[in-house]
């Protein structure tokens, strides 16, 4: 590794954790912003849902032009001009995706196309940032204390997730006791802020002595068969973002779908055909590194479908009705769930005795509850509704003291429970079926850093690679949103639902697929890593 700044000073990492909370906040909000959108554009629930579209499949396409540059050159682009440089223009680059969002707000010609490209440029700016600064955070020092940097980085981000909903919701909608309205401007000031603090720390990152210019250089992979793959995993995302006004609504659902099945049906291709003749694959001949993907793109697309469909669920009738403006709380709870289990899990990397550590594990996560509650309180939000979520918190601290930082158990047990927790909210309505929906915050919380363990595991020389592919399979969270929206949209053509529930009730038997999915995952996995014979019950944290 060549650096060009060796001695590294201590207000490096709080300078650098502050781009963690700008994704945090701002993918949140998109809980409150949907709804908002789908109101003033007159949106069904399929168009609405490309905001998350829009937001994560510029993950995807950022990180995967950045893999093919590197590819052609055959040196890591982001490698080559520098971590920090790399995050300056990623910032860069956000701040012209939120001042584009903010005049689009204001232009008597705005469209919903307008905003969502705006999106686009925000979100890829975000993608050039979150790709430099998590090894970033790890160069700034030492390697066995990497992971407790990330985990710091984790929670800040957690915390933006938190305050994200909370603070757009006042934005657009201002005080709650007195009835507050939105309107398209009130976007103007959101995003302007928004802009002048990207601005702010990308001028901060520029000209601040704190953050060192760190460059590594590492040989590229090659790896001509991933990068086909990739190419047609491309296409279907295409297709929905950018020519969905070309697809007849009532035909919505089957390319929605279908498209969703073709992408996981070229992973499973891929896996197969890696393994008859690993020539060509790269990192993608490894089937834990493949299995991971899909994993990586079922989770995201989950973690992301459950929050932001929320909006049309609370407006069914047996779900109490609610406008947009009173949502803000439970969107705020969901994102905080997944806060409360990244607290928790960031318990694991503290050097403490065994009793210590589980005392931690029950008190961290109420104590983050406690901050929830706190939050919203202040947001003027009704929060004695809130308190019978504990219980769902207590199932958590569960969890984690019978996994026992393993990461395959770990990941198996809030799969299960997340399975569970989506079939109560199926079979129930009302307040019951509201939090068990939203505890599959709680169960999502740790899956993150046990797929990649186990993804990673065992690849070598390919583990760079690998690591970057499953970070392009953020495309979950462009996917499987629209995915359960084009089904809330069969409200409309078959009013009378399914089973005795509307459909957007129903269209939660997605997330529970998922779920269902990801326990499969952590049982193959496993097998297939002891095949090989590696050890899959290492303690696994980080985000």
């Amino acid at each position: 590794m060549a650096q060009t700044n060796p001695t590294i000073s201590k207000g490096a990492l709080p300078t650098l954790i502050t781009v963690f909370f700008f994704w945090g906040f701002v993918a949140a909000s998109n809980g409150i912003f949907i709804p908002f959108c789908k109101t003033h554009f007159q949106l069904n629930q399929f168009q609405s849902q490309l905001i998350d579209t829009s937001f994560y499949g510029a993950y995807f396409f950022g990180s995967l032009l950045l893999y093919l540059m590197s590819g052609v050159s055959g040196v890591d682009i982001l490698n080559r001009i520098g971590y920090k440089n790399g995050i300056i223009i990623g910032l860069s680059m956000s701040v012209i995706g939120a001042l584009s969002l903010a005049f689009v707000s204001v232009s008597a010609s705005a469209t919903f196309a307008m905003v969502l490209a705006s999106f686009f440029i925000i979100a890829l700016g975000f993608s050039l940032q979150q790709t430099a600064a998590q090894p970033f955070t790890i160069a700034l020092g030492s390697p066995e204390t990497g992971a407790h940097r990330l985990n710091l980085a984790g929670g800040i981000n957690s915390l933006g997730t938190l305050l994200g909903p909370l603070a757009v919701s006042y934005m657009l909608f201002g005080d709650l006791q007195n009835g507050g309205t939105a309107t398209i401007k009130s976007i103007q000031t959101l995003y302007l802020t928004l802009a002048g603090l990207f601005l702010f720390v990308a001028l901060f990152f520029l000209f601040s002595k704190n953050l060192p210019t760190i460059h590594q250089e590492e040989h590229v992979e090659k790896s001509s068969k991933a990068t086909n793959i990739l190419f047609l995993i491309s296409i279907p995302t295409v297709l929905i973002l950018f020519f969905n006004d070309l697809i007849p609504e009532a035909d919505r659902v089957y390319v929605v779908i279908g498209s969703l099945i073709v992408i996981l049906g070229l992973l499973f291709y891929a896996m197969g055909a890696a393994a008859k003749n690993k020539q060509g694959w790269g990192a993608m001949q490894y089937p834990q590194l493949v299995l991971g993907m899909i994993a990586i793109f079922v989770y995201v697309g989950m973690e992301v479908t459950v929050q932001s469909n929320m909006g049309a669920l609370l407006k069914q009738p047996e779900f109490g009705g609610l406008d947009e403006k009173y949502i803000s709380q439970f969107i705020s709870l969901y994102w905080g769930s997944l806060m409360i289990g990244r607290w928790t899990g960031a318990v694991a990397v503290f050097k403490v005795s065994p009793s210590v550590k589980k005392l931690l594990t029950v008190i961290v996560p109420l104590i983050a509850f406690g901050v929830i509650l706190f939050v919203n309180h202040l947001r003027g939000n009704d929060v004695e509704n809130l308190y019978v979520y504990v219980l769902c918190v207590l199932v958590l601290i569960a969890a984690f003291l019978y996994a026992n930082e393993q990461p395959v158990r770990m990941l198996f047990t809030v799969a299960a429970l997340g399975t569970l927790a989506l079939l109560v909210g199926l079979f129930t309505t009302g307040t019951v079926s509201t939090y068990a929906f939203i505890s599959a915050g709680l169960c999502c919380s740790v899956m993150w850093p046990c797929i990649f363990a186990l993804a990673i595991m065992g690849l070598g020389k390919y583990t760079s690679q690998g690591s970057a592919f499953l970070i392009m399979m953020i495309l979950g969270g462009a996917i499987i949103p629209p995915a359960q929206g084009v089904i809330c949209d069969l409200d409309k053509h078959a009013p009378g639902g399914i089973l005795g529930m509307s459909y957007t009730h129903f269209s939660y038997v997605l997330p529970l697929l998922c779920f269902i999915y990801l326990a499969w995952h952590a049982l193959r996995t496993a097998g297939i890593l002891k095949a090989q014979g590696l050890s899959v019950d290492q303690p696994t944290t980080g985000h």
